[in-house]
């Protein structure tokens, strides 16, 4: 869709058209409606992310907690979103031998427990290899350096997305 087509749509249009950017979030796209037009896929993803940054903890927290785990049971159970599936099935996660999914399953499980969120990254462009790389570096920082790295993954995320569904 054109970003000028965008820019008109009602408030309802706008949210279904951008449901996907955001896992099971879509109170951020609802927030972000009020700041049409946007003079460019740059300037919505900025309103998006302004969007976030200015929602409470809690309501961060819940964005993060709504994103799946790597190649969990979700994705076994065909429970994911479509973006979610594309871009892990992109990474070959769909694909795993049973040792590495045994591996990002514990290192999955000792994540969360950790933290209390699940790991968060952009995996399109990645290999399983450089994927589980940084899984394990990261299990290493505090929490405050792993919430602040989720929110940056999902900035990521979003960008990517946003670029599939919006021609300027």
């Amino acid at each position: 869709m054109k970003l000028s087509t965008l820019n008109a749509l009602s408030q309802a249009d706008f949210v279904q058209h951008l449901a996907g950017l955001f896992e099971h979030s879509p109170w951020i796209v609802q927030h972000t409606w009020s700041a049409r037009p946007f003079a460019s896929r740059e300037a919505l993803h900025t309103a998006l992310l302004d969007t976030v940054r200015q929602a409470d903890t809690a309501a961060q927290l819940a964005l993060i907690c709504a994103h799946p785990d790597l190649a969990g049971k979700a994705a076994e159970q065909g429970q994911l979103t479509r973006e979610s599936t594309q871009e892990q099935a992109s990474a070959g996660l769909h694909h795993c031998t049973p040792a590495e999914l045994a591996e990002i399953r514990e290192l999955n499980r000792a994540y969360r427990e950790k933290f209390g969120f699940p790991f968060i990254l952009a995996v399109k462009g990645r290999s399983k290899h450089e994927i589980l790389q940084i899984f394990r570096q990261r299990l290493n920082n505090p929490r405050s350096t792993e919430f602040d790295q989720a929110l940056q993954q999902i900035a990521h995320i979003t960008r990517l997305r946003l670029h599939d569904l919006i021609e300027e």
